[in-house]
Order: C-alpha cells, then structure tokens, then sequence
C-alpha cells in the first residue's frame, strides 16, 4: 500500500531548527520525486523544497534557501527536511507528496504531486 508519513513537527522558538521526516513505504523510491509543501492557515498550499530520487537534483522556493535542507537515506525511504533559522511565517502544517517522474521536480510546486502524507504541524512562536 502507497503511503508517505511525516514526522518531526512541534512548537519551536524563533531562530530555532526542526528536521521533519517523511517516510514513504509501498513503492519503489527511485523513480520518483518526493516534494515538501506546506499550508499556512488561510493561505494556499506552497511548494517548499523537492528531491527527484534519480538523479539527487534538489530544488527550494526562495523564501527558505539558505535556512532549509532537503536529504534522502535510500535505505531507509525517507526523506528529511531541515529547518533551520526558522521564522514564524514558517508557521504551517507540512505535507511530503510523491510523483512518478524525472521531470525537474520544482515543476510540480504549483500543481502539487500525485501521493500525499496526511502532514505535520510546524509551530514557530515564542
């Protein structure tokens, strides 16, 4: 069975980091890209950072480069986001999606991928 799990949210300062976890099981990881998104309350969802499995090309939105690191282990099937320097407008629930391609994997920013996980809360308040 296709399934993406996040984990890692939670309630962090400002400046502080989080590394959230999206473990993915019932396909094979390879031929895929797995895209971090995130979805503020009362705003649209927004592609954060991808990954295509392939080839190891990453790609960010502008608001977080610099502060946020995408990474995979293959042995495992996860995929890590680290966020550092985080800002409150980092404030959302963030949601790991999967899409069988090796198309550039920003591509999918707007239009979003194929396989959800159901998301975790990233909270940045002091």
């Amino acid at each position: 069975q296709f399934q993406l799990v996040e984990s890692g949210g939670g309630l962090v300062q400002p400046g502080g980091s989080l590394r959230l976890s999206c473990a993915a099981s019932g396909f094979t990881f390879d031929y895929y890209i797995i895209g971090w998104f995130r979805q503020a309350p009362g705003k649209e969802r927004e592609g954060v950072s991808c990954i295509s499995m392939s080839d190891g090309n990453t790609d960010y939105v502008d608001s977080v480069k610099g502060r946020f690191t995408i990474s995979s282990d293959n042995a495992k099937d996860t995929v890590y986001l680290q966020m550092s320097s985080l800002k409150p407008e980092d404030t959302a629930v963030y949601y790991c999606g999967a899409e069988r391609t090796v198309a550039r994997c920003s591509d999918y920013f707007n239009s979003g991928m194929a396989y959800w996980g159901k998301g975790t809360l990233v909270n940045v308040s002091s």
